[in-house]
């Protein structure tokens, strides 16, 4: 049962990380089309803004795949330093981080929401409705806090992260 949910986790957040790649594609093409655009003497109205949403979608779901590839900047001189209280340390890290996750994991859904009831739009020529480019804000806040919630029940339960560490990181520490 544990190992499925180990699996299906780590499935959600590589499928986050392809998203993420697929926004950055997405973004890459609507600047080339913006490009041509301005080249031809046609106009692209709101280019600029859904460049800006897919920037925005790419960083959100890519957080909880580069957490787990341990791709996000921690402060391995300062837990190398903890020595044997590194666990301790890394609990409080994971600890504050998952409280601050779903604290802005909740903030973005309610923020969904609430432009979704009262229709609020862009400010640009698009007038795209601000839900559709905030959902994958809230997506990515909450696999995030997710996943910052899974790294902190592992410390406690099986006493390790599962974090592993990019190559370099991990030849220093050890």
């Amino acid at each position: 049962m544990l190992r499925r949910l180990r699996q299906g986790l780590d499935a959600i957040y590589f499928g986050c990380g392809v998203i993420a790649a697929a926004f950055l594609i997405a973004m890459l093409g609507i600047i080339v089309a913006q490009m041509i655009a301005r080249w031809t003497g046609l106009v692209f109205p709101g280019a600029a803004s859904y460049a800006g949403y897919c920037m925005a979608g790419a960083s959100f779901f890519a957080f909880a795949h580069a957490l787990n590839r341990g791709a996000h900047i921690r402060v391995g001189i300062l837990l190398n330093a903890a020595g044997r209280h590194r666990r301790w340390l890394e609990l409080w890290c994971f600890a504050v981080g998952s409280v601050a996750a779903w604290f802005l994991a909740r903030y973005a859904v309610n923020l969904v929401l609430w432009s979704r009831k009262l229709g609020d739009v862009s400010q640009g020529q698009d007038a795209t409705p601000l839900w559709i480019p905030q959902m994958p804000m809230a997506i990515g806040s909450v696999v995030f806090a997710v996943a910052l919630t899974d790294h902190l029940l592992q410390i406690v339960f099986a006493g390790d992260h599962g974090i592993r560490s990019d190559t370099a990181q991990q030849s220093r520490a050890e």
